[in-house]
């Protein structure tokens, strides 16, 4: 998905989807100053190009039915850059430009289109990542609350968030039940942005 031509054997193999969750994306720590245009093109074509695709694909199929729910996973790291990433916190941020853009687009068809803000969520890379900025040698619970604690302060969860946190929410999104709930950038991210608007 992450080129013209594998979103087209994509949506070949599976024409007609009812949901969407662009979950697709790269992350990866590197000083702001070292990184390239290559590198800044590829989080751009990973995180955000492929999930255009995939809704261009989609969403005209889902707007003939009158239904069909379209999510994009962004990231707490959209709206707090952090200065280890910064190349993936403007691709997230980008993302979050996209899903409300398509929500405009797909108003009143019975299409919902949102974004969901997920905090740092527990995942084999995620753990490869909190480990390369606090050290290997740590065991994971004592690695886990040093990574919050000096590269996550402000969260209010004081942990990694786990998948299935997540998932609740995007199968909420994705349920009868919000479809009143199209165009929001909805947080699940353990009280990491200081805000009380979104």
């Amino acid at each position: 998905m992450t080129t013209a031509d594998g979103a087209v054997t994509a949506v070949e193999a599976l024409p007609e989807v009812d949901i969407l969750v662009n979950n697709l994306g790269i992350f990866g720590a590197q000083p702001a100053m070292e990184i390239t245009d290559d590198d800044w093109r590829r989080y751009f074509e990973v995180n955000v190009l492929a999930a255009i695709r995939l809704t261009r694909a989609y969403l005209p199929g889902m707007r003939e039915r009158g239904w069909g729910r379209i999510q994009y996973i962004a990231s707490d790291s959209a709206v707090v850059i952090p200065t280890e990433m910064i190349h993936y916190g403007v691709s997230k941020t980008a993302l979050l430009a996209v899903s409300r853009g398509f929500a405009k687009e797909a108003a009143g068809s019975g299409v919902t289109v949102n974004s969901v803000i997920a905090g740092p969520t527990h995942t084999g890379g995620v753990e490869q990542f909190v480990r390369s900025l606090v050290g290997d040698d740590l065991p994971w619970d004592v690695a886990q609350r040093e990574f919050m604690l000096r590269h996550r302060p402000q969260s209010l969860l004081r942990r990694l968030i786990e998948p299935a946190e997540i998932a609740n929410l995007v199968v909420y999104l994705a349920s009868p039940l919000a479809s009143a709930t199209t165009g929001a950038a909805v947080r699940v991210d353990g009280g990491y942005v200081d805000a009380i608007l979104p």
